[in-house]
C-alpha cells in the first residue's frame, strides 16, 4: 500500500518542493537519477604529476556573486553579473577545455571536473535568464528529455561533454565517493551548496568534508520531526552511492551529522519521506 507523505514544516519556506509519495511503492525517482556507468577513456591519470590548474577567474566570480542568506542556503546573483565577468565565465571555461585532464594526478582531475561542472552550470544559467528553475533550460536531445543536462556543452580531449557525462559518466564511477552529490551544484535551492571558492586539488578533501557537514546539518538535507525522517531526494534518487539501502543512507548521515543530529538518527532504521526544491538558487530579485 502506497501512503501519501505530507510536507515536512522545515521545508514550507521554500517553493517549488517536490514530494515523492510511497518510499515503498511508487517511485519517480528513475526519472532523475542517470546511472553511474564509466567512460573508461577518462581513467587516464597521471599519478606522479605536480601540474596543478590555475582556477583564479572561477574563484573570483564566486567570492563575487555567491551569498549566504538567512538559511545558510548559498546564492548566485545571477541578474547582477556584468558583462566583463560574463565573458571571463567563458574564458575559465575554455581554458579547461583545453586542459590535458589525463596528465593531471587524480585529486587534480577530481577539483578540475568539479568546477567545470558547476561552472558550465551557471553559464548554462546565465544564458537563459531570466528562469525560474534550471529544468525550464529545456535544450537536452531527445522528445522526452527535460533541462540541459545531456546536452553537449564543452569538448575537452577531443571529446564533446555534457553535465550528464562529467556527473554519471566521469564523476561518479571513478571516484565512488557520496561527495561528488556535495561537489556539483545544479542551481537549485534544494542541491547542496554552490561554494564561495573554487576547488583545488590541494584543498579537495576538507572543502567536501565541510560540504557534507553543511548539507546534512541544514533543514534541505534531513529534517527530523513528529513525522519522522525527510531527506533530500539525492539521497534516494542516488541511494546506491549511500550504501543503497535505508540503513546506509543514515549512516553516512551520521558520518557528518553535528551532535544533536547524529543523536536524533540513532536507532532509525528507515526513511519516511524525501524532498527537494528545483527552484532557481538566485539571489535578491532573481
Amino acid at each position: 500500500m502506497t501512503t501519501a507523505i505530507q510536507p515536512r514544516r522545515a521545508f514550507r519556506p521554500f517553493l517549488a518542493v517536490i514530494l515523492i509519495f510511497g518510499l515503498s511503492g511508487f517511485s519517480l525517482s528513475s526519472l532523475f537519477a542517470p546511472k553511474s556507468e564509466l567512460w573508461p577513456r577518462w581513467q587516464a591519470h597521471d599519478a606522479t604529476s605536480t601540474q596543478t590548474v590555475d582556477h583564479s577567474e572561477w574563484d573570483m566570480l564566486l567570492s563575487a556573486y555567491v551569498k549566504a542568506d538567512a538559511t545558510g542556503l548559498n546564492r548566485f546573483d545571477y541578474r547582477h553579473v556584468s558583462s566583463a565577468d560574463r565573458k571571463a565565465l567563458r574564458r575559465y571555461i575554455d581554458t579547461l577545455g583545453g586542459i590535458a585532464v589525463g596528465k593531471l594526478n587524480r585529486d587534480e582531475q577530481y577539483a578540475y571536473w568539479l568546477n567545470l561542472y558547476n561552472a558550465l552550470t551557471v553559464d548554462v544559467v546565465l544564458a537563459h535568464f531570466p528562469v525560474k528553475s534550471i529544468r525550464d533550460i529545456d535544450i537536452s536531445p531527445g522528445f522526452l528529455a527535460s533541462g540541459p543536462w545531456d546536452k553537449k556543452l564543452i569538448t575537452v580531449e577531443g571529446e564533446e561533454l555534457s553535465l550528464n557525462d562529467i556527473e554519471h559518466r566521469i564523476l561518479r564511477p571513478i571516484w565512488q565517493d557520496p561527495r561528488v552529490h556535495y561537489g556539483v551544484n545544479c542551481a537549485s535551492v534544494g542541491c547542496p551548496n554552490l561554494l564561495t571558492k573554487a576547488y583545488t586539488g590541494a584543498a579537495l578533501d576538507g572543502m567536501l568534508d565541510a560540504a557534507a557537514r553543511a548539507y546534512v546539518n541544514s533543514p534541505r538535507g534531513v529534517t527530523i520531526d513528529d513525522d519522522g525522517l525527510t531527506v533530500s531526494s539525492i539521497y534516494i534518487w542516488f541511494r546506491e552511492d549511500f550504501g543503497n539501502t535505508d540503513q546506509g543512507v543514515i549512516d553516512h548521515l551520521k558520518r557528518y551529522a553535528e551532535p544533536d543530529l547524529r543523536a536524533a538518527l540513532e536507532g532509525r532504521t528507515s526513511i519516511d519521506a524525501h524532498a527537494y526544491d528545483w527552484a532557481l538558487n538566485g539571489g535578491a530579485g532573481s
